[in-house]
């Protein structure tokens, strides 16, 4: 159940960033979920590697462990998702000069 609401809150941030400058929502809520699934599974192959290497002791047929130890993998990546999302969209927005009280006056 945990798992639903994080993943609906993920969704709903990015869904709410690509409304925010205008683009496309439904593809960015789904690939800001899909950057969560990719940032666990890349935690877990760091940890597979650090635990075969170091012996860390990781009990493997504890599902629970394993998503706790996976979840912050997964916030990360979304994060860092978005964060670059938010800052490359931020640099390319127009900002439309009012034109309006322009009109009649000199140009330096």
């Amino acid at each position: 159940m945990l798992g639903l609401l994080l993943i609906y809150f993920i969704g709903k941030y990015f869904y709410d960033l690509a409304a925010e400058f205008e683009k496309n929502k439904w593809l960015y809520a789904i690939l800001g979920v899909v950057m969560y699934y990719v940032g666990t599974f890349i935690g877990g192959l760091i940890l597979g590697v650090l635990d075969a290497l170091m012996e860390l002791g990781i009990d493997w047929d504890n599902n629970l462990l394993l998503g706790l130890l996976g979840l912050p993998f997964g916030i990360a990546a979304s994060y860092l998702f978005y964060y670059l999302l938010k800052k490359s969209w931020s640099k390319s927005v127009v900002l439309v000069k009012d034109e309006i009280n322009e009109i009649g006056k000199q140009v330096n």
